[in-house]
C-alpha cells in the first residue's frame, strides 16, 4: 500500500490563486505563502456572512481507539464528494499541533487519497499561527511576573497564578516548576505550562468574530486574584493591545487544498478532549460566505467535540450544522466490544454486537439537539464482507442511516452515497431549529449535571472540595452563566479511559473547575486529564527522515 506521502507526490497541485477561484476569492482576497498556501484577507473574514442557503455538515465520531475511525479522511473525502457531484462545498478544518505530530498521534491531514495538502506544511509550522498563539500567550505571563517584580502594585496573590505559560509540544517536564529561581531572575513561585492547543488563547482565537472581539477577550482573561480575593484580568495589565498585535496575521484563516483541488480553510486547533476541538468561528462564517455546503469536525468523539460544538461554538458563531455524520469502523466497534488490538482484524460478529452500543448512544445523544443524523462506517482493508453487512443491517433496523465510505483508497469517490444522503437530509436552517442540551442561565452544577447524565450516562457527579470552592468563586465573581467545556478522556463516555461498556455504573468526577473568561466558558476537569501531553516511549518524531532534497518521510 502507498504511503501517504507517495500518494501526495503522484498529484499535482494547483496553484493556490486557481483553488481560490473556485469559491470566487479574487487575487486582492488571498495572501499568498509559497505556491500553495494563503490567507484570506481580514477584510473578507470581518466582513462574512453565511449565504442564505449556506448548509453546514458536522463530522463527528464514536468515542476514539487505537484502531482508529477516521473522521477527518472522511470529512475530506465527502468534501471531495459533493464538488464531484456538482456542488460548491469547503471543508472548515482545525490546524494540527506540532505535539501530538512529533509524539504519539502523528500527523492529522487526512490520509491516503483523502488528504489535505501540502501535508508537511499544514503538519509542521504551517503559516506560523500557532507560534503567534504561544507568543501572545507567554507575553502576558512574562507581564504578570514582571509587575510581580516590580512591587505587584495590584496586589497579586503570586502563590496561585491561574493563568499558565505554553508550549507546542509535548513536554511532561513543563507540567510544574519553579520559575525566578537564583539572584535577579525575578519573584521565585510555582509555574506550569499548557500546550499551546489547551491554551486560553487558542480557545479565544477559536471564537473571536474580529479583531476587536479577540482584543476584547484577551483583555478579559483572568490571570488570578489579589490577596484579599478580587479577580485580576489582563486588562489591569494593559495587556490586550499587544497580545492582539502578535496576532494580527493569526486571525486571517488559512486556505489550501485536497488532493481533488477542493478547496480547504485551516484554522485554529483546540484540543478536543481539553477545549472545544474545532476550526474557528471566522473560518466557518467565511466558508459558509463562499460556498453551498461547508464541512467541519468537532474533536475525537461526539460525547466531547460534537456536543461542545452544538453547545459552545453554534451559540458564539449563530449557526448550527443541517446534518450530523458520526463516523465509526469495524475494526473501532470491535474494540468497544473487548477485542484487544492485536485480534482486530480477526473476524468477529459477536464483539461487533457489542460494540454497536457505542455507535448507539452517540447517536440518541445526538439526536437529543433535533439535528438529523448520518453514520459512516470507513472501510479497512481487514473488514470482512460479512462483518460489513452484518453492520449496516443492524443500523437499518435500528433506524438508522448508514453508509459504507472508502475515501482512504478511492477519495471522493469513495463518499459518494454518504455525500447524497448528506444532501438529501441539508435542507433547513438548522439555526432556527437547533435545540441546545442546557440553558445558560441555571447553576454550573445543573449543566455539569445535564452533561454527565444526558451525553456522558453517569450516574451523577461527584465534586472535590477543590471543585465545590472553584465553582462557589467563579459564580460569586458573576461568571455562573457561560457554558460549559469538560475536559475528559477521550477514550471512553466516563472520565475512565479503561471503561469501555457502558454496562458498568460510574459515576463522574470533578477534581477541579477552571475559569476561562476570555474564551467565555467554564471547564471542569474530569478525572486525571493533562493539559500538558507527554511523549510516549517511543515518540512518532523518532519516524520521521529528510534527504539531500528536503524530502520528509515518516510524517502520516
Amino acid at each position: 500500500m502507498k504511503t501517504d506521502i507517495e500518494i501526495q507526490n503522484e498529484t499535482e497541485f494547483w496553484p493556490i490563486e486557481k483553488v481560490a477561484e473556485k469559491v470566487g476569492l479574487t487575487s486582492d482576497q488571498i495572501e499568498c505563502y509559497g505556491k500553495y498556501k494563503a490567507k484570506i484577507s481580514y477584510d473578507l473574514v470581518k466582513n462574512a456572512k453565511p449565504k442564505q442557503d449556506s448548509q453546514l455538515i458536522l463530522i463527528s465520531a464514536i468515542s476514539p481507539t487505537p484502531a482508529g475511525v477516521g473522521k477527518t479522511t472522511n470529512l475530506i473525502g465527502i468534501v471531495d464528494a459533493l464538488n464531484r457531484l456538482g456542488k460548491k462545498a469547503i471543508t472548515a478544518l482545525r490546524e494540527p499541533s506540532l505535539g501530538p505530530t512529533l509524539g504519539m498521534k502523528g500527523g492529522a491531514a487526512g490520509g491516503g487519497y483523502a488528504q489535505v495538502v501540502p501535508m508537511e506544511d499544514i503538519n509542521l509550522h504551517f503559516t506560523g499561527d500557532f507560534h503567534a498563539i504561544t507568543y501572545a500567550n507567554n507575553l502576558l505571563s512574562s507581564l504578570i511576573d514582571n509587575h510581580i517584580n516590580y512591587g505587584n502594585a495590584l496586589k497579586i496573590d503570586y502563590r496561585d497564578i491561574k493563568f499558565k505559560r505554553t508550549f507546542d509540544l509535548d513536554d511532561r517536564s513543563l507540567r510544574e516548576l519553579y520559575i525566578g529561581l537564583g539572584d535577579k531572575n525575578g519573584y521565585p513561585r510555582k509555574e506550569g505550562f499548557n500546550i499551546t492547543a489547551a491554551s486560553e488563547v487558542m480557545a479565544i482565537l477559536t471564537l473571536a468574530k474580529d479583531l476587536m472581539d479577540l482584543k476584547e477577550r484577551f483583555g478579559n482573561i483572568l490571570i488570578g486574584y489579589t490577596f484579599d480575593g478580587s479577580p485580576v484580568f489582563a486588562r489591569n495589565l494593559d495587556a490586550e493591545n499587544a497580545m492582539a498585535v502578535l496576532m494580527k496575521e493569526a486571525i486571517k484563516p488559512n486556505l489550501v487544498q485536497t488532493l481533488e483541488h477542493s478547496p480547504a480553510i485551516i484554522h485554529s486547533g483546540p484540543f478536543g478532549n481539553i477545549a472545544t476541538g474545532t476550526s474557528s468561528i471566522t473560518s466557518i462564517r467565511t466558508a459558509l460566505s463562499l460556498a453551498d455546503y461547508v464541512v467541519t469536525e468537532a474533536g475525537f468523539g461526539a460525547d466531547l467535540g460534537a456536543e461542545k460544538f452544538l453547545d459552545i461554538i453554534c451559540r458564539a458563531g449563530s449557526f448550527a450544522p443541517s446534518t450530523i455524520v458520526i463516523m465509526s469502523s469495524i475494526q473501532a466497534l470491535k474494540y468497544h466490544g473487548g477485542v484487544p488490538v492485536p485480534q482486530l482484524k480477526a473476524e468477529n460478529i459477536q464483539a461487533i454486537e457489542i460494540g454497536l452500543e457505542n455507535l448507539m448512544v452517540h447517536v440518541e445523544n445526538m439526536s437529543l439537539f433535533n439535528i438529523p443524523i448520518v453514520v459512516g462506517l470507513n472501510r479497512f482493508p481487514s473488514d470482512s464482507d460479512k462483518e460489513i453487512e452484518y453492520t449496516l443491517q443492524i443500523m437499518k433496523k435500528s433506524g438508522i442511516q448508514g453508509y459504507l465510505t472508502e475515501p482512504y483508497t478511492k477519495g471522493g469517490a469513495g463518499c459518494e452515497e454518504m455525500a447524497k444522503a448528506i444532501l438529501s437530509l441539508s435542507s433547513v436552517d438548522a439555526s432556527k431549529t437547533v435545540k441546545y442540551l442546557y440553558p445558560l442561565d441555571i447553576p454550573l452544577e445543573d449543566k455539569i449535571e445535564i452533561i454527565a447524565k444526558k451525553i456522558y450516562r453517569a450516574q451523577g457527579v461527584e465534586y472535590s472540595r477543590k471543585a465545590k470552592r472553584d465553582i462557589q468563586k467563579i459564580t460569586s465573581i458573576g461568571f455562573g452563566n457561560l457554558p460549559i467545556c469538560i475536559a475528559k478522556t477521550q477514550y471512553s463516555l466516563s472520565d475512565d479511559p479503561k471503561i469501555l461498556s457502558l454496562r458498568q455504573p460510574y459515576s463522574i468526577n470533578i477534581d477541579e473547575v477552571r475559569l476561562s473568561s476570555g474564551a467565555g466558558f467554564v471547564i471542569p476537569i474530569a478525572g486525571n486529564m493533562m493539559t500538558m501531553p507527554g511523549l510516549p516511549m517511543k515518540p512518532n518524531s523518532q519516524n520521521f527522515t529528510i534527504d539531500e532534497n528536503g524530502l520528509i518521510t515518516g510524517l502520516e
